[in-house]
């Protein structure tokens, strides 16, 4: 899905597992609808190639100060989070974020499902990485043709935009999850968001004054 020049588009890279975009999610959604922009879940797994590393492979103070960070961003917030939620780290994430893929190229509500999902594994104690799970959250949350495209082994074209998000992130130079992306510009964490609303709110401006010529 290319930018128009009257509608710019925020790309969401992130690991449907990661707590980290689970508090950004919501977030990130009303910037972009503040701005008029479209957003586009992009789901994909640790950015290896890029220096990405799986938080129990990390050394014991980067695991121990990520929990200390968690708290602190759960109070700031004001969002439920449970520090050591009891299917993290998940089994799998393929068909929670093939799920989404599968919704989003549907034209259903993939945006109300990720979160749902995000907010089942952190704040739920539920997992998501069992299928009858899924399943529920997107009937809860969408409706039973959301449902129907929660399956073990998604189309080949599902798998390949999957396996195609990790690879335009590695393109594009990404290691961590979440990153927002507007036009080529990267912002990482989170913690970003201000600079995320910034970004878009000066697109519009320049499509603004395009217009105007």
């Amino acid at each position: 899905m290319a930018e128009t020049e009257t509608a710019p588009e925020l790309q969401i890279f992130y690991g449907i597992s990661s707590p980290w975009a689970y508090f950004g999610a919501e977030r990130a959604v009303a910037i972009a609808r503040r701005n008029g922009a479209a957003v586009r879940l992009r789901p994909i797994r640790i950015i290896e190639a890029n220096g990405g590393i799986p938080l129990r492979t990390r050394p014991d103070a980067r695991q121990l100060y990520h929990e200390i960070e968690l708290r602190r961003w759960r109070e700031f917030l004001g969002m439920a989070l449970n520090l050591k939620p009891k299917f993290y780290p998940c089994r799998t994430i393929e068909p929670a974020a093939q799920a989404v893929i599968a919704l989003q190229a549907a034209g259903l509500d993939a945006l109300s499902f990720s979160f749902a999902v995000q907010r089942a594994l952190w704040a739920e104690d539920r997992d998501i990485a069992d299928l009858d799970t899924l399943r529920a959250i997107a009937m809860s949350t969408v409706g039973a043709d959301a449902a129907a495209l929660v399956v073990e082994h998604q189309p080949p074209a599902i798998v390949a935009e999957w396996q195609g998000n990790l690879a335009e992130a590695e393109r594009r130079g990404i290691f961590g999850t979440p990153t927002y992306v507007v036009g080529d510009e990267l912002f990482w964490g989170q913690d970003r968001l201000d600079f995320v609303d910034r970004a878009l709110n000066a697109r519009n401006a320049t499509l603004a004054r395009k217009d105007a010529i």
